[in-house]
């Protein structure tokens, strides 16, 4: 049987770990609207969730090899797995809000010039 300290640090892992995720999809919606002020306040929000579910982690490894008993929790690895999967989602939509706000920037440039032109015409 696992212990109760065990199913608690698991499920706070994947109670802000699912926060972040949630935070990282309204991000890529804002993405998708180009409202990156909201995009990059969404991801850090995000990232401050993702950090709260990695610090409970890492206390749980730093307790373990530190000679606290260990023990093995199918939940515990679920709750990692989670953290690990939302934490690369966090780095793809980080750099997905680079590269669209590059992108919007090209376009404001080229319409603007698209612009002068027809302007001079």
């Amino acid at each position: 049987m696992v212990s109760e300290g065990t199913v608690q640090k698991a499920m706070q892992i994947i109670l802000f770990s699912g926060d972040a995720r949630k935070n990282c999809m309204e991000a890529l919606k804002a993405i998708e609207v180009s409202d990156f002020v909201l995009a990059k306040a969404k991801m850090q929000a995000a990232n401050e969730q993702i950090v709260q579910a990695h610090r409970v982690q890492t206390d749980a490894i730093s307790a373990e090899t530190s000679g606290e008993a260990g023990e093995y929790s199918v939940l515990f690895a679920h709750a990692q797995d989670t953290l690990m999967t939302i934490y690369s989602e966090i780095n793809i939509a980080k750099r997905m809000i680079q590269i669209f706000e590059t992108y919007e920037e090209r376009i404001q440039r080229l319409e603007k010039k698209m612009e002068g032109r027809e302007n001079n015409e």
